[in-house]
């Protein structure tokens, strides 16, 4: 009614007043309307202060663009990518990595350091323990200092979950991988949806990406052995690993498979006194409980033996003795904990103790059904989805109940899902509440089938009314198939995954393997599938009418085209595909951009088909749709041009397909752009807000850096002015401080010759970078990487403005700095020769090329085999410079191996070309080998 309801509100209003960066939102009218006002609110201060971007009234209309559910897969082409996954695994990795102190992993940092710096080629390490010893922690807290100190490496990471839950299906694990790789090597090539063929092909996608990767890779799976078939399906980890890649798994010391045994192992040891009693004092210190010495000494007694001085178990046992601390008698629970010899009785206590403080047994009957139901589920169950299956649960009981079991470290959450937090946790309710077995656990599957059943709103059977779709969400696919597998109940199963709503939810999410084991454990193989898929839509269509419904047919008919494709059924996918074609054509209109994504589909059927006259026309005319509905700079335009650059590169017209590939870079380099100042960065704006607040002090050596800080920032949002600004104050504030020799002058004068260099400033660019260089050679010793990086960026400066024989010598002291850094052998030395070969053939001495490419390649061979596509392309510049020289047999030799590894490569990975500026530094492409115009096209990489 527009008045103060108490002198609580009241106060707590005149609080928030005075708290800094918060927002009061004061609404007098109805419920509906403040919900509403709220949602506006929170959508614009996510858009304005984390995004940084201004929100427009345009934006809100179009919040509820339906085309921009498509978005996803415009980062990696026709790959299907799983946000919920990704999202899954960052807060895996925060929750692991969350401790009250570090227990003394130093050591244990160490040896980890060491195989980072190992020589390769090194199998993987072991990271081995019991249940709880604190082997997700380690990891978690390894992996945060790695990011911090060597921010060039790429550290690729998988916290697997309990047995049987989606984040232990090797399939996905596998793809989310590759996923990443591809993501940070800028590669967007075809990806095989085909579970054997993605586990067959992921080493030669490691091989191939971790080729392109300037750094270090490091690539943790964390519980390694709950993996599905672990030993079976990650047999890529028994092979030699690329040079630059190391890998870290942790396992139980009980399930870990037989043949890794043999691996270097990082056993981690029971914890001693010292720090059981640092960790037990953080719990007990954050209650404001205190423990008297003789407490202190029971205590560091009992935690004595393996099973009692794990890091789960004294973390669990600080917080039992916390928690009752201050209300109850600490004597009497230390003694009951002392009977606790093992992580799952003292599990026991603990959830024993939550039953005593509930005031009835109907709360003491909410607390079973809710823990026996989340350990049923496949994924876990959200508070929603409880308080719908238990509508006598009242949201504050809930809310307790959910406080106490989350704080005891039985539950947690995962992606707004409950599960448990420890496997142990999982193990001591079955104990508590299943004693009866397989038929207890049944009933509780039993009700969460009825549960998502009724969520789909209609009969699980092959016709579907329209609304259905609204229904079928991520919960119901992910669910309930698997409960009716938990179940073996193959006939609903069966009628399930006809739901064809429930299958393209799987599908569309990437979850193609899961869908495909489903479709084997009831006994269909893919043609019998393809057909049943096939009629159930005929029979959809037969009750679909108006254009929505109509519209949403289209998706299912592609979906299941694509799903044929991936899996090589060609012939089968054609015919949804063109019937999804057809629809949208009438439904919406000859030059919709969704006619335009049928098209595409249909076109990459015809390319594997190898009918590449079906495919050129229509890829020509799905590219002229979307010219015209997005504009010709658009990344739905790029798509279309790779497509059929990589057309024109299998018929061998490689000049089409380099001039399309072209155009195509460019508008993905603008929309990157974009993106990264939108998006990428999406903290930096406040991360520069608060620096900027750090720097209004004197000058003093870490204002000067923090300067620095703040120019990077904005230049990577792409706001050079500002950069500029920021980096000069910090340049002249370091040369007053530290004197202009210093080696922190040079970082500065660095980042601003770079800063000049992208603004095209090239005659400021090597002034500054002259000076850094001279700097550095005075102050570092010769094979130092900062002294590396100014001589190959002022080298690349001098190429860019002409001015070759100042190039010359730091290319050659390029060459030299490698070898001392890597040895002689290494193929970062073989970069370096061909990057001087290339310059030698643009000053028209090709006498002193030859020798660097030979060597070069020598150095490639042995590093990664003959058939290695840096092998390929230096025997594709060996073939230009033979040309060159007259000696046409030799040449056309040449350039026929280098054609062999190309054509290999391209089967490799689904026919995608790489592209001509490759990982093998500068490099020079032929056009025609036996063309009389044959000439050198040089690229910098």
């Amino acid at each position: 009614d527009g008045r103060v309801s108490s002198v609580s509100v009241q106060q707590l209003i005149e609080q928030i007043c005075y708290v800094n960066k918060s927002k009061m939102i004061d609404h007098v009218g109805g419920v509906e309307e403040g919900a509403y006002e709220i949602y506006n609110c929170v959508e614009k201060i996510m858009k304005q202060d984390i995004l940084g971007c201004e929100m427009t009234d345009l934006e809100g209309k179009e919040l509820g663009n339906k085309e921009d559910s498509t978005a996803p897969e415009e980062v990696f082409g026709d790959v299907l990518w799983d946000a919920h996954d990704e999202q899954e695994q960052m807060e895996a990795f925060q929750q692991a990595s969350n401790s009250t102190c570090e227990l003394g992993f130093e050591k244990y940092f160490e040896r980890l350091n060491d195989l980072v710096a190992a020589p390769a080629p090194i199998p993987p390490l072991l990271v081995s323990g019991g249940p709880g010893s604190g082997k997700s922690l380690l990891l978690s807290k390894w992996i945060q200092l790695q990011q911090k100190h060597s921010p060039n490496t790429l550290i690729l990471y998988h916290f697997v979950g309990r047995p049987m839950s989606t984040s232990s299906e090797s399939a996905l694990i596998i793809k989310r991988l590759t996923l990443k790789l591809m993501q940070h090597s800028w590669l967007v090539s075809p990806l095989t949806f085909d579970p054997a063929k993605l586990l067959e092909e992921f080493p030669r996608w490691l091989e191939k990406l971790s080729a392109r990767h300037q750094g270090s890779i490091i690539i943790i799976i964390d519980s390694i052995d709950q993996i599905q078939q672990a030993e079976k399906h990650m047999k890529w980890l028994i092979d030699p690993l690329p040079v630059n890649v190391r890998v870290i798994v942790s396992v139980n010391v009980e399930t870990c498979p037989q043949a890794w045994r043999l691996w270097p192992t990082l056993h981690l040891d029971p914890l001693n006194s010292k720090d059981v009693k640092s960790l037990i004092s953080a719990e007990c210190n954050s209650a404001n409980v205190k423990l008297t010495k003789e407490q202190e000494k029971k205590l560091e007694r009992h935690c004595r033996s393996a099973t009692t001085c794990n890091a789960l178990y004294v973390t669990l046992l600080g917080k039992t003795i916390a928690c009752v601390g201050n209300t109850g008698n600490i004597d009497e629970i230390l003694q009951q904990c002392c009977q606790c010899q093992d992580t799952v009785s003292l599990y026991r206590l603990v959830l024993r103790s939550i039953q005593e403080s509930l005031q009835s047994d109907k709360e003491k009957g909410l607390l079973r059904e809710i823990l026996c139901v989340i350990g049923v589920s496949h994924n876990g169950v959200s508070e929603s989805e409880l308080m719908e299956l238990y509508p006598e649960l009242t949201s504050a009981v809930l809310a307790s109940l959910l406080h106490s079991l989350y704080k005891m470290c039985l539950l947690t959450y995962g992606c707004g899902l409950l599960k448990f937090q420890h496997r142990q946790a999982w193990e001591m309710v079955k104990l508590e509440y299943m004693e009866a077995g397989e038929n207890v656990i049944s009933a509780y599957r039993q009700k969460l089938v009825e549960y998502f059943t009724m969520q789909l709103r209609v009969l699980i059977f092959v016709c579907f009314s329209f609304n259905s779709q609204d229904r079928v969400t991520w919960r119901s696919a992910d669910e309930l198939p698997w409960l009716f597998q938990q179940q073996g109940d193959k006939q609903k199963l069966h009628k399930c995954l006809l739901n064809l709503f429930v299958s393209q939810n799987l599908y569309k999410r990437g979850h193609f393997a899961e869908l495909l084991s489903y479709w084997q454990l009831v006994g269909k193989d893919k043609s019998s599938m393809a057909a049943e898929y096939f009629d159930s839509l005929k029979e959809y269509e037969k009750s679909s009418e108006g254009e929505e419904s109509m519209i949403c047919l289209a998706d299912l008919y592609e979906t299941l085209g694509r799903f044929l494709k991936d899996l090589g059924l060609l012939s089968q996918a054609v015919a949804p595909l063109q019937r999804s074609l057809e629809i949208r054509e009438t439904a919406l209109d000859p030059d919709h951009p969704r006619v335009a994504q049928s098209l595409h589909q249909l076109a990459g059927v015809y390319v594997q088909w190898k009918k590449f006259g079906n495919a050129e026309q229509l890829y020509k005319q799905a590219l002229e749709i979307s010219e015209n509905a997005y504009g010709a700079e658009h990344p739905r335009v790029a798509r279309e041009l790779d497509a059929l650059a990589t057309l024109y590169q299998k018929q061998n017209k490689y000049e089409q397909a380099e001039q399309l590939r072209k155009k195509s870079f460019k508008i993905r380099q603008k929309a990157a752009r974009q993106k990264g100042s939108l998006c990428g960065f999406a903290l930096l704006r406040q991360r520069a807000l608060q620096l900027e607040e750090l720097t209004l002090g004197k000058d003093t050596p870490d204002n000067a850096r923090t300067l620095n800080e703040l120019g990077v920032l904005y230049y990577l949002q792409n706001n050079l002015e500002t950069a500029e600004l920021f980096l000069k104050r910090s340049l002249e504030m370091r040369e007053r401080v530290l004197g202009s020799d210093h080696p922190d002058c040079a970082q500065s004068l660095n980042n601003l010759a770079a800063l000049y260099n992208e603004k095209k400033h090239y005659d400021k660019a090597e002034e500054l970078y002259e000076k850094a260089l001279d700097i550095r050679r005075r102050a570092l010793a010769p094979d130092h990487p900062s002294l590396a990086y100014t001589v190959k960026h002022l080298a690349v400066l001098y190429k860019k403005m002409g001015k070759l024989d100042k190039a010359v010598p730091l290319y050659e002291l390029g060459v030299e700095i490698r070898q001392k850094s890597f040895g002689p052998k290494h193929p970062s030395v073989a970069t370096a020769l061909v990057n001087l070969a290339v310059l030698y053939c643009q000053m028209k001495k090709q006498i002193e090329a030859l020798p660097l490419y030979e060597r070069a390649l020598r150095i490639y061979e042995d590093s990664f085999g003959h058939m290695h596509p840096r092998v390929g392309e230096t025997l594709k510049n060996l073939a230009v410079l033979s040309y060159e020289r007259g000696d046409f047999e030799k040449a056309a030799e040449l350039y026929k191996r280098a054609m062999e590894i190309k054509e290999a490569e391209t089967v490799l990975i689904g026919g995608k070309a790489t592209s001509q500026h490759s990982s093998s530094g500068d490099t020079f492409s032929l056009k025609s080998a036996l063309s009389p115009n044959a000439f050198l096209e040089h690229g910098q990489r």
